[in-house]
């Protein structure tokens, strides 16, 4: 099993591990790009619950962190069986309305990179769906997680 610890871009990333599974395969035999964004997604919700900023906070708070653009660079393909792991980080924000994440997903098994991404967030009140200020939740929440020196 490959250190993982070494592999990653950015230290201490928080990490989901999943296994491609059949219903992940496409008609090229290998991992459906749509299957990627949506690991992005799992793991971005997951490391907000893990801060504590669940879907009953967001609601109790009419504030949510809606994705306003996205990017993957797919750097390899996965196939069926293979374990992978998805990692993320917070990298930027600005204190007030917007946030970004990058996102790096591993092959366990051989320790490859199989996709680079990033997303940028921005806070909105879910009521009106416009956006809004960062909640003092959200900066005590997502604060002390956000990385304050990266390389580009």
């Amino acid at each position: 099993m490959t250190d993982l610890k070494k592999l990653w871009d950015h230290p201490d990333p928080h990490v989901m591990q999943t296994r491609v599974t059949p219903q992940d395969i496409d008609g090229l035999k290998h991992t459906n790009n749509a299957v990627y964004v949506k690991w992005c997604e799992q793991v971005a919700w997951d490391h907000s619950v893990a801060l504590g900023l669940d879907l009953e906070c967001y609601l109790a708070l009419d504030r949510a962190m809606a994705i306003t653009h996205s990017e993957y660079n797919y750097l390899q393909a996965s196939r069926e069986g293979e374990e992978v792991a998805v990692g993320t980080w917070i990298v930027d924000w600005d204190k007030k309305l917007t946030m970004a994440r990058r996102f790096q997903v591993i092959r366990i098994n051989d320790g490859i990179t199989l996709l680079r991404g990033a997303m940028r967030f921005a806070c909105i009140e879910i009521s009106t769906g416009k956006p809004r200020r960062l909640p003092r939740d959200f900066i005590e929440g997502y604060g002390p997680a956000v990385l304050t020196a990266i390389s580009s």
